[in-house]
């Protein structure tokens, strides 16, 4: 693309690519990694952004500039006329936003108002959970532009506060120390309710994993909760208990909870208190879960439905082997404690586990279980965490929902 005056007039900080390093970029990829630069006019500040050229000159996008990462490059756009400025992120919010409203025109209580990349604002991460919106900068360039993003969230949805949960490691590889802190109004209660199917669940902003609760997980909930009715669960990482509030709530007969949080399970333990749930239906667990398993085993216990639901077993690809492995052992455990005709709701949240590569780990614990196995839905993350079709590395939640077919 030969350089028009206009875009000539905006250009400041120039990032030039090496030879074939443009490719990604003319599929629309929002990464240049530091490999593919050349060089570099004029020295841009963290989060600045730069024009992005091929090693012939040709214009290729804008993006925000990251000095340490290795991803260098994180690209606003591939459209030469559009600025990226104040109006840019009005823009980009309101967009992101209108893509989660119902049918009827209203919103959820809860869900993900912006999943970085996949809506075009690579390194922002923004979670609505009732009147209270939760913001992490993850990069350098939207670190760069909080304040814009902080008053475009303010302007276009009316909001009690917006609260900061940026204290990630993932910041400290572009070069940022972890902070959170109140950002905008007012602070948020120290357990905020929303209402979720057909039940309540308690947040917490301040303490609670991620940005306070598992937004993506809440399709593969009311999955589960439409086929509990009536069976005896176990629901292990349980966290604070969003798949035993989905069970319970779908009429599940008992289920037992085990983490090896003691926080974690006391705020799942006030969760299914705030929603009226007999105390005799559920239990829990404080204890190692690969642990537990293998002593349930042991004691021969038997359950109709099983929750694997761990953190990421896998932080980089030297990990993927020995997260194989993992994965390996917690399904093949988990195998033998159903019952015939049982189902297990397996996940996997690691971005660089394969979609393939999962199934045939789970094949391969139902054969070592001698299980006989039918996989009969795949699971993903809910529609509010979509995955760009330019940007496959956004689908990083894998589920499988297996049943048994025979006894041991």
């Amino acid at each position: 693309m030969a350089l028009s005056l206009s875009i000539r007039k905006i250009m400041n900080k120039v990032i030039y690519l090496k030879p074939e390093k443009e490719k990604s970029l003319l599929r629309k990829h929002p990464w240049v990694f530091a490999g593919a630069i050349a060089r570099v006019r004029e020295t841009p500040l963290p989060g600045e952004t730069v024009e992005v050229l091929s090693h012939k000159g040709n214009w290729l996008g804008r993006g925000a500039w990251s000095p340490i990462s290795q991803i260098r490059v994180r690209m606003w756009t591939f459209s030469p006329e559009e600025v990226v400025d104040t109006r840019f992120f009005l823009n980009r919010l309101k967009q992101a936003l209108s893509l989660r409203q119902n049918a009827d025109g209203s919103f959820p209580d809860a869900f993900r108002w912006v999943a970085a990349e996949s809506d075009g604002l690579p390194g922002l991460i923004a979670d609505r959970y009732g009147d209270w919106v939760v913001l992490q900068f993850l990069a350098t360039g939207s670190e760069f532009w909080r304040s814009e993003i902080v008053q475009g969230i303010g302007t276009l949805f009316p909001v009690r506060g917006i609260y900061e949960r940026s204290d990630v490691d993932v910041r400290k590889k572009e070069g940022l120390a972890p902070q959170s802190g109140l950002l905008y109004g007012e602070a948020p209660p120290m357990n905020l309710w929303i209402r979720e199917g057909g039940f309540r669940a308690g947040i917490d902003i301040y303490q609670g994993h991620k940005t306070g609760y598992y937004l993506d997980q809440s399709e593969n909930r009311a999955r589960l909760g439409h086929m509990a009715t009536g069976k005896n669960w176990l629901n292990t990482f349980s966290y604070t208990g969003g798949f035993s509030l989905a069970a319970l709530a779908g009429g599940a007969k008992h289920v037992l909870n085990v983490d090896s949080s003691a926080h974690a399970l006391a705020r799942s333990e006030e969760n299914h208190r705030q929603n009226g749930f007999d105390t005799s239906r559920y239990d829990h667990l404080e204890a190692d879960v690969f642990k537990c398993l293998r002593g349930f085993h042991t004691e021969e216990r038997l359950f109709d439905g099983i929750v694997l639901d761990p953190p990421k077993f896998v932080e980089s690809k030297f990990h993927l082997e020995k997260a194989a492995r993992a994965y390996k052992d917690i399904n093949r455990l988990a195998f033998h404690l159903l019952r015939p005709g049982g189902v297990l709701f397996t996940f996997s949240c690691s971005g660089l586990m394969d979609a393939g590569l999962f199934q045939k780990i789970v094949a391969d614990s139902a054969l070592d279980a001698q299980r006989d196995v039918q996989f009969i839905h795949r699971m993903g993350q809910a529609a509010d965490h979509p995955v760009r079709s330019t940007f496959p590395e956004g689908f990083y939640l894998k589920g499988l929902i297996c049943r048994t077919c025979n006894e041991n």
